[in-house]
C-alpha cells in the first residue's frame, strides 16, 4: 500500500509503475487523500470515483502513462465544473475537454482527478478569489504561490501530484513556478494548441505544465505539442523534446549571454538580483556561455497586456456586466471599470504601437545576444492574504511590478524558462532565461545544465500537505 504521494518527478513515477515498484490505483488514492487533506486549499474540485476507475486501467506504456494530473481550473476537462474561477460562472460546466488537458491524457496516459486553483479569469499573479479563498503555497502557507496558474504549482510543489497544467499569459507559469521552487517554461506562442474554442485576441496566452524537473517539461512538449485545426496559429509538430535534451553542450559554447537582473523596467530586490546575477554566472561558465555587456531596457506593458484581456472578458460578460460587479474580485472589478473609461480606438491603437515597440526592442537585442537572463519574479512570495493593487497594514503588492519581468515575453511571443535558484529567507527565487522565437529546446538544455549542476529540492522541505 502507497501511504503517500510520489514526491519525484513524473517521469520516475511511470518508471516505478513499470517496474512494479507502485501502481497507478494505489499512486491515485494516495493522491486524493493529500489532496482532500491539504490545508493549502489549492483544489476546488476532485473526482475521485473517476480517477481512480481510470488510474485502474491506466496504459503505463505511455509517457506519463498513469501518473495523477491536476487539471488547472481556467482549462476545461468535459463534465467538470467551467468556473473560470469566477462565482459568476459558479454553476457551469465543460461540455469539452482543452487541448493539452486531452493530449496529456490521450497521448500521455496521465489521468485527471482534479481542478487546482487559480485567480479570476487567470488576470491575476496571485490565487486569491471570492470562489476559492486563498491558495496558501508550499513553502509557507502564509504565502502566496503566484497566479494565475498557483494552485497547480503549489499542489506539485507540495507533494500532492507529480504533474498539473497550466497556462501562462503574462507570467502565469512561470510566476508560480519560481513562487514555487519549480522549473516552468513558457512556449513560443503556438507550440501547444489551445482550444477548443479559445480566443485569439490578445495572443498572449501559451499552454503547459507544471512540473518538478526539466525532463518532464520535455517530455510534456512530445505529448502536447503539434498543430490542431482549433487553433489557427498553432506550429508545426517536432519531435524529439525529451530525447535531444542535453544534446546542445557543443552548439550552445561561445553562445551570447546578457544578465539583466530587472530588465531595466522592474524594481527587484537587491538580494534577488544578487543571486540571479550570480547564478547566472555560474549557468554561463556551465554552459560555455559568452556574457556580453548590452544594454537592456525593455518597455513596461503590463497596462496593454491588462487591457487586451479585460476586452475579451467585457464581452463575454455582455452589456449588464455593471450588474455583475459585486460577484467578482476587487481587482478584476477595479480593471473592467478602468477598462470601460479608458479603452476606445485611440488607446487600442496605442496598445498595437507599444507592443510593436517592444517587438522591435527584443529583436534588436536578440540580434545581439543569444540568451537573456533575468529574475522572474522582482522578489520573493509575498503574504498570501494582499489583494494585489491594494495595501494591507502598510504592504502593497504592485501588479505592474510583480509582471513587469515576465509579461514583455507573452506579448513578443518569446519563450522563456524560469529556474530555481538560491532560496531567499526559506523562499525560492527564480532565475529567467530567454531566447529567440522557436528556440525552446536551448531554454530546456540550460535548465537542465542548472539541475544537474544546482539540484533544487523536488518538493517543499516539510511541505504543509
Amino acid at each position: 500500500m502507497t501511504d503517500a504521494p510520489w514526491t519525484g518527478d513524473a517521469s520516475s513515477l511511470v518508471e516505478a509503475f513499470r517496474s512494479g515498484e507502485r501502481s497507478p490505483a494505489e499512486e491515485m488514492e494516495a493522491t486524493i487523500e493529500a489532496a482532500e487533506g491539504t490545508a493549502l486549499n489549492c483544489f476546488s474540485h476532485l473526482d475521485a470515483e473517476q480517477a481512480l476507475a481510470k488510474a485502474s486501467l491506466a496504459d503505463v506504456s505511455k509517457p506519463f502513462g498513469g501518473v495523477p494530473l491536476g487539471v488547472k481550473e481556467l482549462d476545461h476537462y468535459a463534465g467538470w465544473p467551467a468556473t473560470q474561477a469566477s462565482l459568476l460562472y459558479a454553476d457551469e460546466m465543460a461540455t469539452d475537454t482543452s487541448i493539452n488537458v486531452a493530449r496529456t491524457e490521450e497521448r500521455g496516459g496521465a489521468v485527471p482527478f482534479g481542478l487546482t486553483t487559480a485567480s479570476e479569469f487567470g488576470g491575476l499573479n496571485v490565487s486569491n478569489t471570492r470562489l476559492n479563498g486563498i491558495t496558501g503555497n508550499a513553502w509557507n502557507a502564509d504565502a502566496t504561490p503566484g497566479g494565475s496558474s498557483g494552485g497547480s504549482a503549489t499542489a506539485v510543489a507540495a507533494g500532492i501530484c507529480a504533474l498539473a497544467t497550466g497556462g501562462d499569459g503574462g507570467g502565469s507559469i512561470r510566476i508560480p513556478a519560481a513562487f514555487c521552487g519549480l522549473p516552468g517554461l513558457k512556449t513560443t506562442a503556438g507550440r501547444i494548441p489551445r482550444g477548443p474554442n479559445a480566443s485569439v485576441h490578445p495572443m498572449t496566452v501559451v499552454n503547459g505544465v507544471l512540473a518538478r524537473s526539466v525532463r518532464d517539461l520535455a517530455r510534456h512538449l512530445d505529448v502536447a505539442s503539434g498543430y490542431d485545426p482549433a487553433d489557427p496559429y498553432s506550429l508545426p509538430r517536432r519531435d524529439g523534446w525529451e530525447a535531444n535534451l542535453g544534446s546542445y553542450g557543443e552548439a550552445m559554447r561561445g553562445r551570447r549571454a546578457v544578465i539583466a537582473p530587472d530588465l531595466g523596467v522592474a524594481t527587484v530586490n537587491p538580494e534577488v538580483a544578487r543571486r540571479v546575477r550570480e547564478a547566472g554566472e555560474a549557468l554561463a561558465a556551465d554552459a560555455g556561455l559568452e556574457l556580453v555587456d548590452v544594454p537592456v531596457e525593455l518597455p513596461g506593458l503590463g497596462l496593454e497586456w491588462a487591457m487586451g484581456n479585460l476586452c475579451h472578458l467585457r464581452h463575454e460578460l455582455g452589456d449588464d456586466w455593471r450588474d455583475k460587479l459585486a460577484e467578482l474580485t476587487a481587482a478584476t472589478a477595479f480593471g473592467l471599470e478602468m477598462a470601460d473609461s479608458a479603452m476606445d480606438l485611440d488607446t487600442m491603437g496605442a496598445a498595437e504601437a507599444a507592443r510593436t515597440r517592444a517587438n522591435a526592442t527584443l529583436a534588436a537585442l536578440f540580434d545581439q545576444v543569444d540568451f537573456i537572463i533575468s529574475a522572474t519574479n522582482p522578489d520573493t512570495a509575498f503574504p498570501a492574504r494582499l489583494e494585489v493593487n491594494t495595501r494591507v497594514a502598510g504592504e502593497k503588492v504592485d501588479l505592474g511590478n510583480n509582471g513587469a519581468l515576465t509579461i514583455p515575453y507573452n506579448i513578443v511571443g518569446n519563450p522563456a524558462v524560469t529556474i530555481p535558484i538560491e532560496q531567499l529567507d526559506g523562499l525560492p527565487v527564480g532565475m529567467q532565461v530567454a531566447t529567440r522565437h522557436h528556440a525552446e529546446e536551448l531554454l530546456l538544455d540550460l535548465a537542465a545544465t542548472a539541475e544537474s549542476q544546482c539540484p533544487w529540492p523536488l518538493v517543499a522541505p516539510g511541505a504543509p500537505v
